[in-house]
């Protein structure tokens, strides 16, 4: 089986895996308690604390470990926006974020904020105009993804930072598929919370981390939890952080193979030049906005569920997007943003790449994906 789902999650580091294995053995004290296995943990937890700051940019105070991407930004946001909320009650994000990021927001909305959604123009960017527009008296937070999942396109995070400078808006970006792939230590100097996750860089699921300024106050949204600064209830996963730092530690060491991945894009366009209007491709209009590691494409005029499916029949595992929106009956988030046409939504499928994938295993992929293109797709001059 060849594995094209990498931005939805990543196999454990071997050397991630000795470290969880290690630590779940010998260093199993509560970080709170106060005998010496719990000064252990808490000593591994504060070492974890400062190298995780340093691949962030940022200061380790700052950082408050969490379960994952999901919980980092449901925790992030709402502790933020109730911390803020006698300075305004509008909130603003794009039509692109991950599902959590509207998770939050409508729960705020049920606590009586009002939340602006901004689109996407067509190149997967967020429409900088329409964000300038729909900043209020009121706002108070905007949260922005970095890097979109499903396309890969790279939002302009210090141009969107300028736009709100001197305005007292909070500046959140979901930099989980990001992290590990391009230097976020830039970010810091722009962003005021961001979120990472673990098992996007060959980590342990269940595990991630956050971000938020020093200087912000937070309002926790379970009160009397002790972890964390109170930012989080439940005993900390010590081996899985530990587990999850060495994991980013290669992977950031990893970044500079970025030419390795555009080099596997190049692989797969050469393959379908041929017939590349069969194909209809998502990506920014320029390189330097774009991730190469992620391709997201349709197929015209036919389903991506039903193009993944055939895939998986035959060896290649592929998405149609999120993860966390896989089988629920409606189109990308991204498609979605972008708006384009619902039909067409439904084709989009996603090829996502990793540290194992090879030039040979992405054009074995392009040539099924054209074999199962002219078998599926209708009758057109191509297959005709």
């Amino acid at each position: 089986m060849y594995y094209f789902d990498y931005a939805a999650s990543t196999p454990l580091l071997p050397a991630a895996s000795e470290v969880f294995y290690t630590l779940s053995e010998r260093c199993f004290g509560n970080t709170s308690s106060l005998h010496e296995f719990g000064g252990e943990a808490q000593n591994m937890l504060a070492y974890a604390r400062n190298e995780l700051a340093g691949m962030l940019g940022v200061e380790a105070d700052g950082i408050y470990f969490t379960g994952g991407g999901t919980e980092g930004n449901l925790l992030t946001l709402i502790s933020l926006a109730k911390a803020n909320r006698h300075r305004g009650s509008h909130l603003i994000m794009s039509a692109g974020e991950h599902p959590s990021v509207d998770s939050a927001m409508d729960y705020l909305k049920m606590e009586g904020f009002s939340v602006t959604t901004v689109p996407f123009g067509n190149d997967g960017i967020l429409d900088l105009d329409l964000l300038e527009q729909a900043i209020q008296e009121e706002t108070i937070l905007l949260s922005v993804q970095h890097i979109n999942p499903e396309i890969g396109t790279i939002q302009p995070i210090e141009e969107i930072a300028g736009l709100i400078a001197g305005r007292g808006i909070l500046f959140h970006s979901d930099c989980v598929q990001s992290f590990g792939k391009v230097d976020v230590r830039p970010l810091a100097n722009w962003v005021d919370a961001m979120t990472v996750s673990s098992h996007k860089v060959y980590g342990p699921k269940g595990v991630g981390a956050v971000y938020i300024h020093p200087k912000h106050r937070f309002s926790p949204v379970f009160p009397g939890v002790v972890h964390e600064g109170g930012f989080r209830g439940g005993t900390v996963n010590v081996p899985g952080i530990a587990a999850f730092v060495t994991a980013a530690k290669t992977a950031i060491d990893e970044e500079s193979e970025n030419l390795l991945y555009h080099s596997l894009r190049q692989a797969f366009y050469d393959k379908i030049k041929n017939i590349k209007e069969f194909f209809t491709i998502y990506e920014a209009s320029e390189p330097e906005k774009q991730l190469p590691q992620i391709i997201g494409l349709g197929i015209k005029r036919v389903e991506g569920q039903l193009i993944m499916l055939e895939l998986n029949r035959h060896g290649f595992a592929i998405s149609t997007g999120s993860a966390c929106q896989v089988g629920q009956q409606h189109a990308s988030k991204t498609m979605v943003a972008m708006k384009i046409d619902p039909q067409i939504a439904k084709e989009f499928i996603r090829i996502s790449f990793g540290r194992d994938t090879t030039v040979e295993s992405v054009e074995l992929l392009a040539d099924r994906l054209i074999q199962v293109a002219r078998q599926l797709a209708p009758y057109t001059e191509i297959n005709g």
